[in-house]
């Protein structure tokens, strides 16, 4: 008993050191938490350039796979689908995307950061890529990316995964747009620390473990962003933008449309809304889950998505 208890003691030695750094030194601990959680998905950091921009991303997975192409939603990065990766990294060649604007890619503040400026820059994307075609997901405001880019180029889009996705704009409203029309507050965005932790709690109902590094280094690279994509939210609001329910409508690109029936951000109802105009669409409501199911249930996010899959390669 001894022994053991010895051996428990030493072991623990090492985890309370990391630790102690993790809290002390966030800025160099963050990148070895975000690069193990990397690992476990096969994912490396890239970079690639289209006209006016460099563009960030994420590329592992099976090499010889068909191409998965995740983008994630306003005020997030690529590193949303890092969760998800290792239970989908033996069945397709993954790749996590930067937005322009968005994480490590270039953000250029008088730039469009509007739906079909985005979509238009995906497509560069995957030329870059030497893509013809892949297969998309979406992340709320990726969703409604990657659902306009299927619009605009159906032989492009092998299927569509749509998380949570925005871009629904006949659902009712959600928590956060109406408390934007009534207040003008920005739910999603942070100016300090504790309004981060404001976001982290708004977007989950069960909120995933951040070690304290990496939560220091994500809230203050919110903070520093917090114009521009306060700017980028306004505007999507604001100004004309792809309606999704019509740009789909008799869409025959196969979709698996998810929502977390708890989600605040984008409402739940925008599920069925598509379904019913997209012959090819299945929908999974996935209960007391939030607005990022692949974040907060990642191991049943890939177990629909694979499901979803296989049925598409038997039909």
């Amino acid at each position: 008993m001894r022994k053991l208890l010895k051996i428990a003691l030493i072991a623990l030695v090492p985890l309370a050191g990391f630790a102690a750094f993790d809290r002390l030194a966030p800025a160099s601990a963050a990148p070895l938490n975000v690069g193990l959680q990397r690992s476990l998905g096969g994912l490396e950091a890239k970079t690639l350039d289209i006209p006016g921009f460099t563009v960030a991303y994420l590329e592992g997975g099976k090499a010889d796979g068909e191409p998965l192409v995740m983008i994630h939603g306003i005020g997030a990065d690529k590193d949303n689908f890092s969760r998800v990766a290792p239970f989908l990294r033996s069945h397709y060649r993954l790749i996590s995307i930067d937005l322009p604007g968005f994480g490590d890619s270039s953000k250029p503040l008088d730039a469009d950061y509007g739906i079909d400026a985005q979509a238009q820059r995906l497509d560069q994307i995957l030329a870059a890529l030497n893509l013809t075609q892949a297969h998309l997901a979406g992340s709320s405001m990726g969703g409604w990316i990657i659902g306009h880019y299927a619009a605009r180029h159906p032989d492009k889009a092998q299927s569509l995964w749509m998380l949570g996705s925005a871009g629904v704009l006949s659902a009712p409203p959600s928590e956060i747009l109406q408390r934007y029309r009534q207040s003008g507050e920005f739910m999603l965005f942070a100016r300090t620390p504790e309004e981060y932790e404001r976001i982290l709690d708004t977007v989950f109902v069960a909120r995933p473990y951040l070690p304290y590094s990496v939560l220091k280094v994500l809230g203050d690279r919110a903070i520093a962003n917090y114009p521009l994509h306060t700017r980028i939210f306004a505007d999507l609001v604001s100004k004309p933008q792809p309606v999704l329910e019509g740009e789909l409508m008799g869409s025959t690109v196969p979709a698996l449309l998810v929502w977390g029936d708890q989600d605040r951000a984008v409402s739940p109802a925008g599920a069925e809304i598509l379904h019913k105009v997209m012959p090819r669409s299945e929908v999974v409501i996935m209960p007391g889950v939030g607005h990022l199911p692949m974040l907060e249930s990642p191991y049943r996010s890939a177990q629909d998505y694979l499901a979803f899959r296989k049925r598409l390669q038997a039909s």
